[in-house]
Parts: C-alpha cells; structure tokens; sequence
C-alpha cells in the first residue's frame, strides 16, 4: 500500500500540474482532504475548473497520469456537466479527478477547500430521497424471496445485501448523517446496527437465504416504524409474508 508521503507527494504534483494547465482556472480538494480529516488510507479527491471543453484537458492528464505517473487504470463517473476520472495508480494509490466548467466550480458539501481559482455559489448536493430508498427496499425484498423459491441463490444473495444497505441509508438519513455509501454508518448507534448481523448470509443454502432474509425484513420493519409509522402499518404485514416460510 502507499504511503502517506506518497500520497501527499502525488497531491502536490497534481497541484503544480493544475496550476501549469492554462485551461485549468480553479482548482480545490474535495474529501477528508479538505477538511484536515484524512488518514493513512485516505486518497486524492481534485476538482478542476474547466475553461472550454472538457475533452481537452481531460485528454491531456489522461495521458499525463499513464505516462508519467504510471496509472495502471482508469474509468469515468459522469455527473451533469462534469466528468470524475477515477485512476488507480501503483501502491493502490487512487485519485478521484472532477473536471467541471468553470461556472460550476464551487462547494456543493462541507468537503472543500479552494486551492486556486475563483468559486462560485452553487446549490448543495440533494440528500438520498426517502420514498425511494424505502420503494428499493421493499423491491429487493420481493425479488429476493422470488429468487429464493425460482432457486436462484446468487441473486437472492445480491438482493438481501443490497436491501441491507438501504436500510441503512434510511437510517442515516433518519439521524441526519451521511446517507449515500454508507458514509454516515460507523455513526449509527450499536442498538441499530447490532440486528443488521443477522442479515449477513452465511451460505447460499435455502433454508440461510430465508434466515437472512427474515432478518433483513425485521430490520427493514423496524426502520419503517421510526422513519413512517403510517406507512409502516400499510407494508409490515405484507413485509412479514416475505419474512416467513417460502410457501409454494
């Protein structure tokens, strides 16, 4: 693994990098970075403000990232008008790069510190909705125990797992924490995530899928009672049919 040296080394490259760029107006971090909270497994989150098209500048790091810092990978996670770049460089040394126009160049989140460059007021990133958070948990609860009875033990493993994950993101957003990859999770107090262990599928046996299953049901119902309890009393018996014995 890289470390920390390394890390904060590559950050002021990619800095000095920035600043040479002349299409490069602005530059900030975004993350742990930002906020004088990272660790020793922390990466490199970097925004840069973009004047004129994208393309270019993207084009240009790209291949600056292969050729001169030896990128092993990299892949793209569009977002409106802006474009992450994710690369994955030896030592697993990872850096999340935003190009965005200059216009939208500014905090949307408490994550960030400009470096250079001049930042616009923008609307903050919208909080993980409710009602579809809680429509995909009931969705993997079905198509979980579905999958249980058509025998199909891998997919009914994918959907309790995932449907564990929205729970949590509903608690997180109950209690105000951050709701989306789990980041507001290590918050959740233990009388909440203790029950979620027995959502953990052991095997892909049938009769652990309808264990796990029931679980995750319980856990979903219980989250349901705090976040709407009139909805609650709408979806808990038809939760408890999926919870129970797979009947033919």
């Amino acid at each position: 693994m890289f470390s920390v040296e390394e890390r904060d080394c590559l950050r002021d490259r990619l800095i000095q990098f920035a600043e040479a760029d002349e299409t490069v107006t602005g530059a900030a971090l975004t993350g742990s970075q930002a906020t004088g909270h990272s660790d020793r497994w922390s990466d490199t989150d970097l925004v840069l403000a973009v004047h004129g098209e994208l393309a270019v500048p993207l084009s240009r790091w790209t291949q600056w990232f292969h050729g001169e810092l030896g990128a092993l990978h990299h892949w793209d996670l569009p977002a409106d008008r802006r474009i992450i770049r994710v690369f994955l460089l030896p030592g697993w040394l990872e850096v999340d790069l935003t190009f965005c126009p200059e216009e939208e160049f500014g905090p949307r989140g408490p994550q960030w510190r400009t470096i250079f460059g001049e930042e616009r007021t923008l609307a903050p990133f919208p909080q993980a909705d409710r009602d579809t958070l809680i429509g995909l948990a009931w969705h993997h609860a079905l198509h979980a125990h579905i999958c249980i009875r058509r025998g199909r033990e891998w997919q009914a493993e994918y959907w309790i797992s995932a449907l564990r994950d929205h729970v949590v993101a509903l608690a997180c957003l109950r209690l105000g924490y951050a709701a989306v990859h789990a980041k507001g999770a290590h918050l959740l107090p233990a009388i909440m995530t203790a029950p979620l262990e027995a959502t953990l599928v052991r095997s892909v046996a049938a009769s652990e899928l309808r264990r796990a299953l029931k679980a995750a049901v319980a856990v979903l119902t219980d989250e349901l009672e705090q976040t709407d309890s009139r909805l609650a009393a709408r979806l808990s018996p038809m939760l408890a049919e999926l919870g129970g014995k797979s009947q033919e």
